[in-house]
């Protein structure tokens, strides 16, 4: 935007294209918050805080596994069977319906075996999510590399078809090389500068443990589709940040809830003092804050230094 308004103007932008895309930076951090909140609450009060946990487990975890590979069946099918064959919104979400339902079905007797033994505590119901986390955290990384690295190769695709045929208002196909270079980047990437920000969204925003990172990928997955379906651009890191941060203030309302109704059963409890509670927050407000800050500087100064570089390439051109 900021290279295009530098060349030709404001009018070179699509101003309702970038409308949307930025309705989405807002829409879809929330709406992967409350969806991860609203799995969590499922799993705490289904299966947490029932009396009998491995029992509760073993027929709530096969629906959660099973809800989750739907969700990435019908991702699948509406960004990649799409490309083959003619398909719809609601023939992708029956595919996904199908998936879950065999899923669901094949979770049953996994989950049984895999619970055998364990003791009726929390502790062991970690162990019952440990493959789907495994299993949800590779699946969202497919849908990170099929949606926000495409948007970064996206420009040096379009520099490609306009050196090949000066043509750039048809659609083209994408060279081999230029999706390997994509993956090569992200990849690498990852290894030299992923683990700070890894150590970042994974523990310092708020506490994840298998259950509550499991909630996380599968709002990031329905939050995709939704959007997918509202004809939304979203960002897959967008969302899963939303659902870490609806996963941990809803920790917090979940903690407060609870010491309210023990305080209504021993009113002789004495209340924390403000600093106590502040202490016992579940979410880093100073996170919190930076990564909100970060959202909204990113975009007008990456369009300042574009429009920056722009100009000064076309003075040193001119000049040569």
């Amino acid at each position: 935007m900021g290279a295009g308004i530098a060349a030709a103007g404001f009018a070179a932008v699509s101003w309702p294209t970038m409308g949307k895309i930025a309705a989405s930076w807002v829409i879809s951090p929330v709406l992967g918050g409350m969806i991860a909140a609203f799995f969590l609450f499922i799993i705490k009060s289904r299966i947490i805080y029932q009396e009998d946990k491995i029992a509760a487990a073993r027929r709530w975890v096969p629906i959660l596994v099973g809800i989750m590979a739907g969700a990435f069946g019908s991702y699948l099918a509406l960004k990649g069977i799409k490309k083959i064959v003619k398909i719809d919104l609601q023939t992708a979400l029956l595919i996904g319906g199908a998936i879950a339902i065999i899923v669901w079905a094949t979770m049953i007797p996994v989950i049984r075996k895999q619970s055998e033994g364990l003791e009726n505590r929390n502790k062991s119901l970690k162990v019952l999510f440990g493959i789907p986390l495994v299993v949800s955290a590779a699946l969202l990384s497919f849908a990170h590399g099929a949606n926000d690295v495409a948007n970064a190769v996206g420009p040096l695709a379009a520099i490609v078809q306009v050196s090949a045929s000066g043509d750039f208002t048809s659609s083209f196909g994408i060279p081999f090389w230029v999706m390997i270079i994509g993956a090569f980047g992200i990849s690498f990437g990852l290894f030299l500068f992923g683990p700070k920000l890894i150590r970042m969204v994974g523990n310092q925003i708020t506490k994840l443990n298998p259950m509550r990172a499991y909630c996380v990928a599968l709002s990031a997955a329905i939050t995709v589709i939704v959007a997918s379906w509202l004809g939304l651009p979203v960002s897959s890191t967008h969302i899963a940040v939303g659902g870490v941060f609806g996963v941990g203030f809803f920790r917090e309302w979940d903690a407060e809830r609870r010491i309210r109704n023990a305080r209504l059963k021993m009113p002789e409890r004495p209340a924390y003092a403000p600093e106590e509670r502040r202490r016992r927050k579940l979410v880093r407000r100073s996170h919190f804050m930076t990564i909100v800050a970060a959202w909204i500087i990113t975009v007008p100064a990456a369009a300042i230094l574009s429009a920056t570089i722009f100009f000064l390439i076309t003075s040193v051109m001119g000049g040569v």
